[in-house]
């Protein structure tokens, strides 16, 4: 008989804010800094109920366009200092991690977020990947996807499930970040987790079904 070719490892990507990590706190301790610092007047509170885009276009709500790409970098500056301290991991993170390791694949975090923070953030909670790639957003987040062989996108908002299907990866949506269920579906989806605590079970019917 000839041998059946080997699949490519298995390879499952996940966002980082709001999918992985609750960072809100840590988000918004940093832009109440930045507001004292700069006399800014800032909704924090607002802020952190739409994370997912790049940090430039949240900061654009509240400086003129000509400032913006210097209170981004203060903004990641002052998070780096005293933001990562505020972040947890989410209700069944560190499971869904280890239910990819378990099936012999790898994981690879894809996300919004300045990398070096990103770095931060996974450190500071022992949450260990295979890959991170930061700084990418919706249809962007691709070309990592693509790199990595990533076969399955867990993430919480609609940039990025566009980003899973633009990289022909099964998107997995969780509604712990900005959008519901019905968003998320009416985005493509291709199923919607009410957290991670129930992605290994999803998982492993994944691979079953293969």
């Amino acid at each position: 008989m000839t041998p059946l070719t080997p699949l490519p490892p298995l390879a499952v990507g996940f966002d980082l804010d709001m999918t992985l990590i609750d960072s809100r706190a840590g988000i918004a301790r940093a832009y109440d800094l930045l507001a004292a610092e700069t006399g800014t007047p800032i909704d924090s509170d607002l802020v952190v109920s739409r994370l997912g885009p790049p940090v430039e276009i949240e900061m654009a709500n509240w400086f003129p366009a000509d400032e913006v790409p210097v209170m981004a970098n203060r903004y990641r500056a002052i998070y780096a200092e005293h933001g990562v301290a505020g972040v947890t991991a989410l209700p069944g993170a560190m499971a869904a991690l280890a239910a990819v390791r378990a099936a012999g694949g790898r994981t690879v975090v894809v996300t919004g977020k300045y990398t070096p923070n990103a770095k931060l953030n996974l450190a500071a909670l022992d949450m260990r990947v295979d890959a991170l790639h930061g700084d990418v957003f919706g249809a962007g987040k691709a070309e990592a996807m693509r790199a990595e062989g990533v076969r399955v996108y867990v993430g919480d908002h609609l940039g990025d499930v566009e980003g899973a299907r633009a990289a022909d990866a099964f998107p997995v949506a969780v509604t712990t970040g900005p959008y519901d269920e019905a968003g998320l579906r009416a985005a493509g989806a291709g199923v919607v987790l009410t957290d991670l605590t129930a992605f290994p079970a999803w998982l492993d019917s994944y691979l079953r079904e293969g």
